[in-house]
């Protein structure tokens, strides 16, 4: 269902919820740069499946509201267009509001999709709002590695990521041995995604299976 959430700054944004209200474990799914489309509300489907609840926030109505855009190359240049305009820290407060609407007294953690993942990243080092997070092929957060996260945090990237080189991930690797890093064979960036050219279901599959391993664990 849609809700309205407000950010502590005041502003009001969209968000997709699902999963029970009173779930012991919860999470912020946090979208990729093409909002909160079909393909980000069945994740957090998937997720409700697993007895999670689930808020996914509409990122993109700090620039605009309501966008959902597909796949193609001028939906990807008008989703970093989109990304472009919104300040990280604003980011922030909203993926902060979203986890503060989640049932109470529910663990909570955040996962998070190409843009998303960065954003997953920063919601693990900039705030003590989770108890685990999670980024599929965040392109931002190399330039973050020096973070220390403050819980537990799981990454996966395509080997033939084209926005994002091993070199990296090995970066990644470098600054932050504490954090488990998964590199698929041969995948590329946005691997996860049944709507996109690059998608691999076995990768998809194991990647949410270990996706879920790790949430089952630290929640």
């Amino acid at each position: 269902m849609e809700i309205t959430l407000t950010a502590a700054d005041g502003h009001r944004f969209g968000a997709y919820q699902a999963g029970p209200r009173d779930a012991t474990r919860s999470l912020v799914v946090v979208q990729e740069i093409f909002g909160v489309n079909r393909h980000m509300r069945r994740v957090a489907d998937s997720f409700a499946a697993e007895g999670y609840a689930v808020i996914c926030p509409a990122l993109f109505d700090r620039a605009e509201r309501g966008v959902q855009l597909g796949y193609e190359a001028a939906d990807v240049a008008r989703g970093r267009d989109l990304r472009g305009g919104i300040d990280e820290h604003a980011t922030l407060l909203d993926i902060l509001a979203a986890a503060g609407a989640l049932p109470a007294g529910a663990s909570r953690g955040i996962v998070g999709y190409c843009w998303g993942g960065t954003v997953a990243w920063h919601g693990a080092t900039r705030s003590s709002a989770f108890k685990a997070a999670i980024g599929w092929y965040g392109g931002g957060i190399v330039a973050a590695k020096s973070e220390v996260p403050r819980c537990p945090v799981q990454l996966h990237f395509g080997e033939k990521d084209g926005s994002i080189p091993m070199l990296d991930v090995e970066a990644i690797r470098a600054a932050r041995p504490e954090v488990e890093v998964h590199v698929y064979a041969g995948a590329g960036h946005g691997f996860g995604c049944e709507e996109r050219g690059s998608y691999v279901p076995a990768d998809a599959a194991l990647a949410q299976q270990r996706t879920l391993e790790f949430f089952a664990k630290h929640l």
